[in-house]
């Protein structure tokens, strides 16, 4: 957690870039967007992992074969060979000479101070906590998953504590993940659908921080029916302004933001420095 702490030292909350940043010709969830994440304010990069059919992880979110590659299959069902042939298209919907990142490219690129959120691995943690401890990388990484006792259970064994942070849905997941003793709980993501949900609440925000535990928020913005905070989101802050959105979340105490807009957002943290 020191690299965590020392970036949070010098500021009010660190950026998490949701599948690095994407634009024209550089496609999500490859070094080229992790690198333009990195030049707009990043503190942390978060990516996609997905599990070949013979064991090679990849950096992709299943579900956008379609939009990105062009395939109609699961890339979970594909080996090596086969997704190493694919080309992604890019952000106008043409082939590329781009192909599907290998985890361990990536990982070896961005070696050193940036933090890496490993998402959607819980999954495959019975082989992939092995194969990341060949890295030793373990002060730049962070995973989260559902609270799911089968998840729960392999990381609270695995002898590399890397940094975890579950993800609430609500109270009773709280209770459920305290109670492991050998997992290095850092902070919880809080998914609040409404303003009336108990992890909007101040009071349930406050209990966490006094555990001296992290506030991870999303002001990602999926679709136009899925609420990661209450609506106060990415789009909120950039159609109306900040003080509509990431305000919101500053004024939460959230320690980490996820968004889709790091240069806006990382304009908006060095005005508050101010």
């Amino acid at each position: 957690m020191n690299i965590i702490k020392d970036k949070l030292d010098n500021n009010p909350f660190l950026i998490t870039v949701h599948k690095g940043s994407s634009m024209g010709n550089i496609v999500e969830n490859t070094i080229p967007s992790f690198y333009a994440a990195s030049q707009s304010g990043a503190d942390m990069l978060e990516m996609d992992i997905i599990r070949s059919t013979d064991g090679e992880f990849y950096v992709f979110h299943d579900g956008d074969e379609k939009r990105l590659l062009g395939q109609d299959r699961d890339i979970k069902t594909m080996d090596s060979a086969e997704i190493d042939s694919l080309h992604y298209r890019n952000n106008w919907g043409i082939s590329i000479n781009l192909k599907v990142e290998k985890l361990k490219d990536v990982l070896n690129t961005f070696r050193g101070d940036m933090l890496i959120n490993l998402d959607r691995s819980w999954d495959y943690w019975d082989t992939f906590l092995p194969f990341l401890d060949q890295f030793n990388m373990k002060e730049q990484l962070l995973l989260k998953s559902p609270v799911q006792k089968s998840y729960l259970d392999i990381l609270d064994a695995h002898p590399v504590k890397y940094s975890y942070m579950p993800i609430i849905f609500e109270l009773s997941d709280i209770k459920e993940v305290e109670a492991y003793e050998n997992i290095n709980l850092i902070g919880m993501e809080f998914i609040a659908e409404n303003q009336d949900s108990p992890l909007f609440q101040d009071e349930t925000i406050n209990k966490i921080k006094e555990k001296d535990l992290l506030i991870w928020i999303n002001a990602i913005r999926l679709h136009d029916n899925t609420n990661l905070f209450a609506e106060f989101d990415d789009d909120v802050s950039i159609i109306k302004g900040p003080e509509f959105g990431w305000k919101i979340l500053v004024e939460k105490k959230a320690d980490i933001i996820q968004t889709d807009w790091p240069n806006h957002l990382y304009t908006y943290r060095e005005k508050l420095k101010k």
